[in-house]
């Protein structure tokens, strides 16, 4: 009886299924790479809408502040 044959089935084997998972390891670290860049790219954004946020709060905290001044200069004789 031969038994090259079931060892070299073996290998064969085993090489296929190390092939899949060196493509499932390049497939998820080009995935990983992907999410990493829209991650940086929307916490970009993310600081970008809260500077304009702020912006926007603090002209408005202005605004209420001169309306205030202007009733109070209304109801002084």
């Amino acid at each position: 009886m031969d038994n090259t044959h079931p060892v070299q089935h073996e290998v064969a084997a085993l090489t296929a299924q190390l092939e899949r998972l060196v493509e499932t390891v390049r497939r998820l670290n080009a995935e990983n790479l992907s999410l990493r860049q829209r991650q940086d790219q929307l916490s970009g954004e993310r600081a970008g809408l809260l500077a304009r946020n702020e912006q926007a709060r603090s002209r408005v905290e202005a605004m209420i502040q001169r309306l205030k001044s202007l009733e109070a200069s209304s109801r002084s004789p």
